[in-house]
């Protein structure tokens, strides 16, 4: 359900939306100091999650404050807005009885901002009042700014933050009850006002644990820093940055590693040097971009030699710089070298896409020479600036442009990676990791490239057949890429996770050895810090929030004995036995779970199971219904339903139920995935009915005018009966991650008809003989959407 919330205009666009599933309807109108009344409810739109939601839009101007409260009696209420450049707040708790829901903003940018209104808890419903005033100016709103930087759509509020006021320090601890960060960091909020082209220096020091800053605004604003640049060896954090546009910008104190706890001083400043855009790095004198000016051009292969002293140009910390313009072409691998017996050199370059600097030659001995290699990204003017490690720093020095020859990975620095551990930095030796590190490092002229001219830092670690891992790249520095290669050399590749520039590559491991990830960039050349870990995974984010254990809820009949209603069949009673046997077994049958056989499967029997299985089924939960035994077809009025003018049935005791009926019965549920099987003749009718609805699966033996054979030579009643034991209890478990998905499922029983199923014969009502053949509807069920969770193969048993 989608409504439109008035203040000067409005406009309606599912763009930008959150992550829904359901129709969108526009419904109400809210002038501002007025107030609608909603409901929450099943048919909204939802997210992700779970939960259902209503979206309102308004017109925002820069700098408005904006007020608006959700009150409910029926449920927990949430609040959350999004807007220009990245802004988003979100509110859990008003502060008035722990309910209700409030955000007060100031809104950063002129533009269209969504507030959507839902509930704490997925699956809660009833009816809310949703108010907007002009506001009370610009307070916080809640946890939830960094969506985009930790992969959690929502979180708890926030337990500490505040305002920054620069050139004031504030102090704040990092404890359970602070937001969360999708990796287990806790996080603290900071809201600082900004103007346009101001320059700001934020400082984070912790004894406690490693500290580590982020930075999000308007204006695209997005910066990440974990380690002080002024502190060689230490583990506070700076970070320095440039306002794109005046507003609010949201500063998140957080720690390098998971759960770390402790107190800390947190500093905003007007001004600082900002460095050099692109690199998470910059050495212990941050380098100032130059002005576009230079003392003159140089081209490749040329030496220059020059002076450093009084009337010359000069950082803001006093540092004379000399500056060259360069014409370089995209692709161009370059050895720049500056070297002074007057002064310790530090060479930087500067240009369309590039930003590298360097102190001293990692070949040079100990000598204090400044050399850098690069790989122009682009066509264009480069600036090559020589200056002085240490301000005022003063004579003469000699600048060098050379053609690379492919000699970048000469006097490279070593791989700068390292692992947290215990509170300490360990160097990550020789690449190796071991799955469940995460490893901060750094793309940097010097690297290793690729052929393309991309940088690139390389881990290995060790995987056995049947894990499923994720490895995942992030970076404010550069557009992430990962390549993997497997112990028998196939290779897979990622450039875009879910916000679009982080990378994260979600796979099942299917062979015991050494993996190789190579940690990259999109495009050639580009360098800066990066975070990366290869973790156990729980599979998509859909996947991950299906629940393990005794979630299948299922009624299974079978007859075997009809009495004089039709002629008794062999197995078929067994069929449904076997298959509760099974599913109780692998531990993933609830106890609510119905068994009909023979007598007691009647019409009234079904129904009466429908009613009370139903009932107990919830959105978490997976409902099947398996039937083997007799299948009819009588004929019928022609229409969309029945195009061939014949109704299917499935045959009980004392009477039959139609597909039409099934898709009552079926209409009433209220679960994450339904499963329709049927094991009879004709049963291929059903799925036209009964498969029009989202996440209905339908599984048939036969197609719609064919009859069903008995699998004598398994025992079975049917083949279908028989391949679905099977496939539930692992077999149809391809890829070994302990889950069985749709399209796997599929896929195993399609295989085992083709191979056992291939020269059965059917035949129709009036003789035509043909071959029985599986019919598979997945409906609007996706083939990675999980059919169950094998709780024998070590699944998270009741968490999602």
């Amino acid at each position: 359900m989608r409504k439109i919330l008035f203040s000067t205009a409005l406009s309606l666009s599912l763009a930008s939306a959150p992550l829904l599933t359901g129709p969108a309807i526009a419904q109400a109108r809210l002038q501002p100091g007025g107030s609608v009344q909603g409901d929450l409810s099943r048919g909204d739109s939802q997210l992700d999650s779970g939960e259902f939601i209503d979206v309102y839009e308004v017109q925002g101007r820069a700098g408005q404050p904006l007020s608006v409260v959700m009150r409910s009696d029926d449920f927990d209420a949430y609040l959350m807005i999004r807007g220009p450049g990245d802004f988003e707040e979100d509110n859990d708790d008003s502060g008035d009885d722990g309910t209700n829901a409030g955000l007060d903003v100031r809104l950063p940018a002129d533009g269209t901002y969504r507030i959507t209104a839902t509930s704490y808890e997925p699956g809660e419903s009833g009816r809310y009042s949703l108010s907007m005033s002009g506001g009370a100016g610009a307070g916080r709103g809640g946890a939830g700014a960094y969506a985009q930087a930790s992969g959690a759509g929502r979180g708890p509020q926030n337990g500490g933050g505040g305002t920054l006021q620069p050139g004031r320090s504030a102090s704040g601890a990092l404890a359970q009850g602070d937001r969360t960060l999708a990796a287990g960091e806790f996080v603290d909020d900071w809201e600082l006002q900004v103007r346009r082209g101001q320059t700001y220096t934020v400082s984070l020091d912790a004894s406690d644990f490693d500290a580590y800053l982020m930075v999000r605004g308007p204006g695209g604003l997005s910066e990440d820093n974990d380690d002080d640049p002024g502190q060689r060896g230490g583990r506070n954090s700076r970070l320095t940055f440039t306002a794109a546009t005046d507003g609010v910008v949201t500063v998140a104190a957080t720690s390098f590693g998971s759960n770390e706890t402790g107190r800390y001083q947190i500093l905003a400043e007007q001004g600082g040097r900002a460095p050099y855009a692109g690199n998470g790095r910059p050495p212990q004198q941050a380098y100032q971009r130059p002005p576009r000016q230079a003392e003159g051009s140089i081209q490749v292969g040329q030496t220059v030699n020059g002076a450093l002293g009084d009337g010359d140009r000069q950082l803001d910390s006093g540092e004379y710089i000399n500056t060259y313009t360069l014409r370089g072409r995209r692709g161009q691998q370059l050895d720049l070298r500056l070297s002074s017996s007057a002064f310790d050199p530090y060479v930087a370059i500067q240009g369309p896409g590039l930003s590298e600097f360097n102190d001293d030659d990692p070949d040079g001995d100990g000598a204090l020479d400044s050399r850098l290699f690069v790989t122009l990204p682009q066509d264009g003017d480069y600036q090559i600036t020589a200056t002085s490690y240490a301000s005022g720093e003063a004579g003469a020095y000699r600048l060098g442009v050379f053609p690379a020859d492919g000699r970048a990975s000469q006097g490279r620095p070593r791989q700068d990676s390292y692992v947290e551990e215990r509170g300490q930095r360990q160097d990550v030796r020789g690449g190796s990791i071991s799955i469940g590190d995460t490893v901060g490092g750094a793309l940097q002229s010097g690297d290793e490239q690729l052929d393309s001219g991309e940088y690139v830092d390389t881990f290995t670690f060790t995987g056995r057949r049947g894990e499923r891992v994720a490895a995942e790249l992030t970076s404010s520095a550069f557009d992430a890429y990962i390549i993997l290669t497997t112990p028998s050399g196939e290779q897979l590749d990622n450039d875009d996770g879910e916000d679009g520039t982080n990378s994260r590559l979600d796979t099942v491991l299917q062979e015991e050895g050494e993996y190789q990830v190579m940690v990259t960039s999109y495009a050639a050349g580009e360098t800066g810090s990066y975070r990366f870990s290869v973790v156990p995974s729980q599979g998509s984010q859909r996947q991950a929030s299906v629940q393990g254990g005794p979630r299948v809820f299922a009624i299974m009949v079978g007859i075997s004995e009809y009495g004089d209603v039709a002629s008794d069949l062999p197995y078929t009673d067994e069929d449904a036995e076997k298959l509760a046997e099974t599913l109780q077994r692998g531990g993933v049958l609830n106890p609510s779970s119905v068994v009909l056989t023979n007598a007691e499967a009647t019409v009234g029997g079904v129904r009466r199971a429908f009613e009370q299985v139903s009932r107990q089924a919830g959105p978490d939960d997976m409902f099947l219904f398996f039937f083997s035994g007799h299948g009819s077809q009588e004929d019928a009025q022609t229409s969309a339903q029945e195009p061939d003018g014949r109704t299917e049935s499935i045959v009980l005791r004392d009477g039959e139920i139609t597909d039409q009926e099934m898709a009552r019965l079926f209409n009433g549920l209220n679960t994450r995935l339904s499963l329709l099987v049927l094991d009879s003749c004709f049963s291929g009718g059903f799925a036209r009915n009964v498969v029009d609805r989202p996440g209905v699966m339908g599984l048939f033996s036969s197609e719609e005018d064919l009859t069903s054979a008995v699998a004598d030579k398994f025992e079975a009643g049917g083949y279908l009966s028989h391949f679905l034991r099977a496939g539930l209890a692992g077999a149809g478990d391809v890829d070994g991650d302990g889950m069985v998905t749709a399209g796997e499922l599929a896929t195993y029983l399609r295989r085992q008809f083709v191979a056992e199923v291939e020269n059965v014969e059917a035949e129709t009502q009036e003789g035509q003989r043909n071959y029985q053949n599986l019919v598979i509807d997945r409906g609007g069920v996706q083939v990675d959407d999980v059919v169950l969770r094998l709780a024998s193969r070590g699944s998270n048993a009741g968490s999602h």
